[in-house]
């Protein structure tokens, strides 16, 4: 699981500009999106190509509440890594958010680390 430094997040009012560099930095294809330490969605790769086939040279003016994916999908931090995988084969999506019962966020799950850890 990423956290600490590792995990992509931004803010709601975080440009755009800001939000693509965090993604890249990263390195996971998406970010998650945070109010008040509470998840308040995420902005993946697809997010960000849908928008600049949407808005086109406009699509920098956003901001992250602006774009985000109110309803992702999340994995309880105590539920086995099998689980998590099992989630992402059948959503057919690459990282999954870790959040905490009072729906802080933990970290996220990519699909690539569960790959390594060779789960049967």
């Amino acid at each position: 699981m990423h956290t600490g430094d590792a995990l992509p997040q931004v803010g709601e009012s975080t440009p755009m500009p800001q939000v693509i560099y965090e993604m890249s930095r990263k390195k996971l294809g998406m970010t998650t999106v945070l109010k008040d330490g509470h998840l308040a969605g995420m902005i993946s790769d697809g997010d960000l190509r849908r928008l600049l086939e949407r808005d086109g040279s406009h699509a920098l003016e956003h901001t992250a509440a602006e774009i985000l994916n109110s309803h992702p999908h999340t994995i309880a931090g105590s539920a086995l890594a099998s689980s998590a995988l099992a989630i992402m084969e059948d959503k057919k999506i690459t990282s999954l958010i870790v959040v905490a019962p009072d729906g802080r966020v933990e970290g996220v799950v990519h699909l690539h680390d569960l790959w390594t850890l060779q789960l049967t």
